[in-house]
């Protein structure tokens, strides 16, 4: 490649590149030469002019540059995205067994040297998420080399995030390469089969994340009357139905993602007297359960995002202290509490501090009987802790 255009760093500033996290902010740049371009590739240099990475830029964001590679040799393009997916697929050929599932993430972003690139296949369907500058100025070489790796018979577009538009891109969704599927799309895990809506679901259609953490519910659930907060299309619900669950209350706020659960509910022969489905929001749900003198053996909270950021910690905070609180006034003695976090912004140590406040308010004591995380196709890199944004407790009410 020709020369490219050049960030200098501000004295100091490389430290975290040379720990090789991936992310250049704003304020970290003393020079731009060579008026790069959105998702063209720029030359990283040290305060000393010594090279420190390739990256992607982004004048639109605060997260001015995001690192392809930290080898000077090592030039962005088809052939590193052919190297960098192919280890991604290997990757999971060697920590997913086939059994286990026909959907899991393929290419996770940073964790997989792919900065704004998720890739997640649904049976013959893959969905990616286009979330970078960098990827977006690559947007066909990645594709081609998707489809030609993964075998899929098609791929769909969800790249609607929020993240998208903090990077200066529009949002772009839709069907991309093939023919659209004939009939709901379905999957199977663990056993269990569901219906996707990859088009217009949340995320890319479902959350895979939680592939692992819904058949250790599963496990736990005999005998339970079980509560599942934030249930979406059922996953939790169907994994404690499995289990022999005598009951579970899903609750969600979206009547389409009900719909699809109970769809799912009949779609594995399961009864239909054991289900509750409540349309409702959860915060209030759960306070009206509490003047019901509703009790519970399981519950289950899965809440969306809270805090993207630490910025939004505290208030996130304040929103994951009110359900766990009502949750818990709503556990039996013996009981068991399943509450997760996504929000990158909320660190393990702080969660469980949440957890704990909770339950002195509430004014029981709890047993941290296990800790939870992403399934083995989310990797997270040490040196980018960003990536681990999956967190969950296991906690039994003494």
């Amino acid at each position: 490649m020709g020369a490219a255009p050049r960030l200098t760093l501000k004295p100091g500033r490389e430290r975290s590149l040379l720990r090789r996290h991936p992310w250049i902010f704003s304020g970290a740049i003393a020079e731009v030469r060579g008026a790069p371009q959105s998702g063209d590739t720029v030359d990283v240099r040290g305060a000393d002019g010594h090279f420190l990475a390739w990256a992607a830029y982004s004048p639109a964001s605060q997260i001015r540059a995001r690192v392809w590679s930290f080898d000077e040799a090592e030039i962005p393009g088809p052939d590193l995205f052919e190297r960098r997916i192919g280890a991604a697929l290997d990757l999971r050929r060697a920590t997913v067994p086939p059994e286990t599932t026909n959907a899991l993430r393929l290419v996770h972003g940073e964790s997989d040297g792919l900065p704004g690139l998720v890739a997640d296949r649904y049976a013959d369907t893959l969905v990616v998420q286009i979330l970078s500058a960098g990827c977006e100025r690559w947007r066909d070489a990645l594709i081609a080399i998707l489809r030609e790796r993964s075998g899929c018979a098609r791929i769909h577009e969800r790249s609607d995030t929020e993240g998208r538009e903090l990077e200066g891109l529009s949002a772009s969704a839709g069907l991309i390469a093939g023919t659209a599927v004939d009939g709901p799309l379905e999957i199977v895990e663990h056993g269990i089969r569901y219906e996707v809506d990859v088009a217009a679901g949340q995320k890319t259609g479902f959350y895979l994340d939680q592939r692992d953490n819904r058949a250790r519910v599963g496990l736990l659930a005999e005998g339970r009357e079980a509560l599942n907060g934030f249930s979406y299309t059922g996953g939790f619900a169907l994994c404690a139905l499995a289990g022999g669950a005598r009951s579970v209350l899903s609750i969600d706020s979206s009547a389409p993602a009900l719909e699809l659960a109970k769809r799912n509910l009949a779609l594995n022969g399961l009864e239909a007297d054991r289900a509750e489905w409540l349309e409702a929001d959860v915060f209030g749900a759960l306070r009206g359960l509490r003047t019901e003198d509703r009790q519970f053996d399981l519950v289950v909270l899965d809440p969306p995002k809270f805090a993207p950021t630490p910025k939004d910690a505290e208030r996130a905070a304040r929103g994951y202290k009110d359900i766990n609180l009502n949750a818990l006034k709503l556990l039996r003695r013996g009981g068991l509490l399943a509450t997760f976090s996504c929000s990158g912004g909320v660190s393990p140590e702080l969660f469980q501090k949440i957890l704990a406040g909770a339950a002195a308010d509430a004014g029981v004591s709890l047993l941290l009987r296990e800790r939870y995380r992403a399934a083995a196709d989310h990797p997270v890199r040490i040196e980018f802790p960003e990536g681990e944004y999956l967190k969950g407790l296991l906690l039994e009410r003494l």
